[in-house]
């Protein structure tokens, strides 16, 4: 469990923790010379029954408000800290709205400087505090006055955050495992080590992690949680992890840590449910907003329907990024303006990867897992939806996303794919239309060659055979080799065709191993020379050596007996050592060895081949 300051600056917030705690966060020369918090600071605190909690000091100054946002991501508690002597400031109000965008579970107020203020002015400000979290989720959140100099109020405090803490629902080890990097550097002996706040899931020592966006990937040397070496960490959990691997220059401070097994994709396109902040300035899709997620920062657009995003309504909208980001569905993230404008507002991932980049953002927002799942069927198309991405792009674990997808109606599962029944009938009919016009274009053709139709389908290959499948058993198709037809189809041939097949054929046995090609036998038989050619070859008549090239079968068997009455297996063999053996130039010479390869017969290796037993028969 994850607990986080939050406040204005020089409202105690590094005192305060050092009173719970006996750790001293401020830890950078610059943090103790100017007496305020610059970067993140952690320590462990222990609570009564429960096990270590880690603290993570946010610094309180606008100009660190990325570092207090990348603190505040993945926290379970958080501490807001406000001094009596001054009450509610700038930095307080921002930092409680992160807090409740980033839907922190619980909040526990502490009123501090107790020591420096009367009565009446403590009651004031507590006053303030409780004015200020009326409107919010935090309205019955607890707030204690304390004195980090004194020690006033600070067992009430841990009282406090005993309680809030054993009301935080627990994490489970069922989703993956992902943690956002906040500070990399080098320990002699152990290498490069990261730290961060685990989001999810679980590792163990001598795993291989993945780092995204950059895809490097790792093996984990060692892990340790509040200083102690242990086997495995678990989300929710501080950790460090030393990496072999990866060099210290090699992990920005906004990668995201993921295991190699479980299927994790980066973004820079997703769909989310956006809320500006009440009287924010309306955005437009031409603002320049920056994206907070976890430690990540960058630049960002908006997109919704409907005209510019106005404060205080939710809106469904499509959000483009500069740089790549890891994300899931319910991802938690804030928009600001820049420094001068602040915080503007955030909202909530609903999915991370749409399959297109200008994908339209969904319908309305506040939709549930159904909708939206249903949604991206609609979305896929014939296409089909991928189920691998969807535990990412739903936020739910596989479990789940299967019980989502057993709940669907009429839905059919192909190839690792989910389209809707009625995808496939479309799909059958354009399969038949494909064949119907390839049998009125080409009429001498046996059929529609299947890779082009597989093709004009324009889904994945799976589905496509799928389809093929279907019409074939249907009896709509008829399927022979590489051909589809249908069932009443016939080549149209008469006795002028025939007569100019059987001289195709005679043309190409004369040739022998060198024989014309495809430009010459349009020059000299005319463009329908193809269809005829294609016949050939399906009756076996003729060898298809490559997209220019036909062999007649016999040239064919005539070039293997003098492959295989040359060629030793094993023994690599270049270009000009077997021209002279098989008696053809290199005009013909490479086409054939190149279909040798296709066929398994030989395999390259450099600028020669190995070859393996050679057939008798192409």
């Amino acid at each position: 469990m994850i607990l986080g300051t939050a406040g204005h600056i020089d409202h105690g917030k590094t005192a305060l923790v050092r009173a719970l705690t006996g750790v001293e966060t401020d830890r950078l020369p610059e943090e103790r010379r100017r007496g305020i918090t610059i970067a993140l600071g952690f320590a462990p605190l222990m609570l009564d029954g429960l096990p270590p909690i880690g603290v993570v000091d946010v610094p309180g100054h606008e100009a660190f408000v990325r570092t207090m946002l990348a603190g505040a991501s993945g926290i379970d508690v958080a501490l807001l800290v406000v001094a009596a002597d001054e009450g509610v400031k700038p930095q307080t109000r921002e930092h409680l709205e992160i807090v409740r965008l980033l839907a922190v579970p619980r909040l526990v107020v502490a009123l501090t400087k107790r020591d420096l203020v009367d009565e009446p002015r403590a009651v004031a400000a507590g006053a303030e505090v409780r004015a200020l979290l009326a409107p919010t989720p935090y309205a019955e959140a607890e707030c204690c006055e304390v004195s980090s100099t004194t020690g006033v109020g600070i067992d009430a405090l841990r009282g406090a955050l005993t309680r809030a803490a054993r009301a935080v629902p627990g994490r489970t080890d069922a989703d993956p495992w992902r943690l956002p990097v906040d500070r990399v550097f080098s320990v002699r002996g152990a290498g490069t080590v990261v730290t961060g706040t685990a989001w999810s899931g679980r590792l163990v020592r001598e795993a291989t992690v993945r780092l995204l966006p950059i895809g490097r990937e790792a093996r984990v040397r060692s892990i340790e949680m509040h200083g102690a070496a242990v086997e495995e960490a678990r989300g929710g959990a501080r950790v460090a992890l030393a990496l072999v691997g990866l060099a210290r220059d090699d992990v920005p401070l906004d990668a995201v840590l993921v295991r190699s097994d479980e299927p994790w994709d980066a973004t820079r396109v997703l769909r989310a449910d956006v809320t500006l902040l009440q009287g924010a300035e309306p955005v437009g899709p031409r603002h320049r907003l920056r994206f907070h997620v976890g430690t990540a920062d960058v630049g960002a657009r908006c997109i919704a329907l409907g005209g510019p995003l106005v404060g205080g309504e939710p809106r469904a909208v499509r959000i483009v990024l500069d740089a790549p980001v890891v994300l899931r569905a319910g991802d938690r993230f804030v928009l600001r303006g820049g420094a001068r404008i602040g915080t503007l507002g955030g909202g909530c991932v609903t999915d991370p990867l749409p399959t297109a980049a200008r994908a339209r953002p969904w319908p309305h927002a506040g939709a549930d897992d159904a909708d939206r799942l249903g949604w991206m069927l609609d979305d896929a198309g014939a296409t089909g939806l991928a189920l691998a991405p969807l535990p990412q792009r739903l936020g739910r674990r596989t479990a789940e996303v299967q019980r989502l997808v057993r709940a669907l109606e009429r839905v059919v599962e192909l190839d690792g794919r989910l389209l809707r029944a009625e995808q496939l009938e479309v799909a059958r009919e354009r399969l038949l239309g494909v064949v119907d016009a390839a049998h009125v274009a080409n009429p001498l053709a046996p059929g529609c060659d299947r890779q082009t139709a597989r093709a004009a389908l324009r889904v994945a290959p799976g589905v496509a055979d799928e389809v093929i499948r279907r019409a074939v058993r249907a009896g709509v198709l008829v399927g022979e080799g590489p051909w589809l037809r249908r069932p009443t189809h016939r080549p149209a041939e008469d006795a002028g065709v025939r007569s100019r097949r059987d001289d195709v054929r005679a043309r190409l046995d004369a040739a022998g191993i060198a024989p014309p090609s495809r430009t010459e036998l349009i020059t000299e038989f005319g463009k329908d020379v193809i269809p005829i050619l294609k016949q050939l070859e399906q009756e076996r008549a003729i060898v298809a050596i490559a997209m220019d090239w036909w062999f007649s079968r016999v040239a064919v068997r005539d070039l293997l007996a003098r492959l295989a009455g040359h060629v030793r297996p094993g023994v690599r063999y270049a270009p000009s050592e077997l021209r002279e053996p098989l008696g053809i130039t290199r005009k013909w010479l490479i086409p054939f060895l190149e279909w040798c390869d296709r066929r398994g017969i030989s395999r390259r290796e450099g600028e020669g081949r190995v070859f393996r037993e050679v057939p008798a028969e192409p």
